[in-house]
């Protein structure tokens, strides 16, 4: 079995091209589940079969807990990609990162602005033994680098249809 490599540091490249180009994509689709909601009672799965999570409404929304919920899913998938885009500009950077983490808090709540709901995320890197200042400009150009921040910074382009 071949060991597990990080990605190349090339993915540091730029793009000058014309439009977007996608490098991956994957699909997950949600069904209902028990209760015929997503959210509350549904089962979310990947194209290829990795990833098959139950989806459980948490306790403080007035479901039983038990399951994986749709705020776990992105902070971990925030988490990830942000972990990984730190090591990339520290290995281009020669920086050793040994221990890092990456915590993302995500919290559900209602927005003072149209009184419906929103996100907020939390982002808090630890980077033992790294001196303060080599650790703040890798977090700052990580910021800026890692396409959650991006996104989460400057929105997403996001085309919502029904399927025929």
């Amino acid at each position: 079995m071949t060991p597990l490599q990080p990605p190349p540091t090339t993915l540091l490249d730029k793009y000058h091209g014309p439009a977007f180009e996608p490098i991956y994509t994957t699909t997950v689709t949600v069904t209902g589940g028990e209760a015929g909601h997503g959210r509350a009672s549904g089962v979310a799965r990947s194209d290829d079969g990795n990833l098959d999570v139950a989806l459980r409404l948490p306790v403080e929304l007035g479901g039983d807990g038990g399951g994986t919920n749709p705020e776990q899913l992105f902070a971990a998938a925030y988490a990830a990609c942000f972990h990984g885009a730190l090591n990339l500009l520290a290995a281009r950077s020669r920086v050793a990162v040994h221990d890092a983490s990456v915590e993302v808090s995500v919290a559900f709540g209602r927005d003072p602005v149209d009184g419906l709901f929103m996100l907020t995320a939390d982002v808090r890197i630890h980077l033992p033994d790294v001196e303060k200042s080599v650790a703040e400009t890798l977090v700052r150009n990580t910021e800026r680098f890692c396409p959650y921040a991006k996104m989460a910074r400057n929105g997403i382009t996001s085309i919502v249809a029904l399927a025929t």
